[in-house]
């Protein structure tokens, strides 16, 4: 059985490609494994500094494989895998960017959502049609509601409609949409602007964003006055504190 997700590693960058285009990238039981495999492989290797999960064919992702659900919900490894993916990429200690060059369906915003930074062409169409084949979009509304504007939320998951890529970025769903001839530029110049930042010091600021925050002010800066120290006497902070003194890239920086 050929892989339905391909993953190669290079300055930096680990490209994670969803290749099931007999489907359209639809999340099945065998395309969720290998995604779940291969995220936890860029996770773990220290030469990936930034992972960018992409697609094959001209779909980005058509969300759950329905041809699994009939006679209902899923069972065994697909009730818990996509939510275990979706947490997986939420979570990653390493940025992670969704490259968007077609529709995403479903599921497949959901994938959008987890990611950090998301960048699609503008011809890329969008859609949460769970409400019209009778299903509710909850699963993903976990990534995707942090993203959205209330007003917007509301409206596209109740009503299903399509939209493009300059309504996401509108919305807050992606960060950019930019013509098709432009989307690898525009998803290399986030890859080269994070691959400066220090990893342990991404993490930890990815972290920092998502943290529920304390009941009182004073609770807030003597956690982040607690970070802000350990990270400055640190060994990033020392090299990059030392690197800027000498005018020269940090260690981590990727050569190229």
């Amino acid at each position: 059985m050929a892989d339905l997700v391909h993953a190669t590693t290079a300055s930096g960058v680990a490209i994670i490609t969803l290749d099931s285009q007999h489907n359209r990238n639809a999340l099945s039981t065998q395309l969720m494994a290998e995604l779940t495999d291969r995220l936890g492989a860029a996770q773990a290797d220290d030469a990936a500094r930034v992972i960018v999960l992409t697609h094959e064919g001209r779909v980005f992702c058509s969300g759950m494989d329905l041809s699994e659900a009939r006679g209902g919900p899923p069972t065994g490894m697909g009730v818990n895998a996509f939510p275990a993916i979706l947490q997986s990429i939420w979570d990653s200690p390493k940025p992670v960017i969704a490259r968007v060059a077609g529709p995403a369906r479903a599921g497949g915003v959901g994938l959008i959502g987890a990611c950090d930074i998301a960048v699609a062409a503008r011809s890329a169409t969008f859609a949460f049609t769970e409400v019209r084949i009778g299903v509710v979009p909850a699963l993903i509304s976990i990534t995707v509601l942090p993203r959205l504007l209330p007003r917007a939320a509301h409206e596209l998951f109740l009503t299903g409609e399509v939209f493009d890529g300059d309504r996401a970025a509108e919305v807050g769903l992606i960060n950019a949409a930019v013509e098709t001839a432009d989307l690898d530029a525009a998803v290399r110049r986030y890859v080269d602007l994070l691959v400066l930042g220090a990893p342990g010091a991404l993490a930890a600021t990815k972290h920092m964003l998502r943290r529920s925050r304390p009941a009182s002010m004073s609770e807030d800066f003597a956690a982040m006055l607690a970070l802000s120290a350990e990270h400055f006497a640190g060994k990033e902070g020392q090299e990059g504190i030392a690197a800027y003194a000498e005018k020269r890239r940090p260690n981590w920086v990727p050569q190229v």
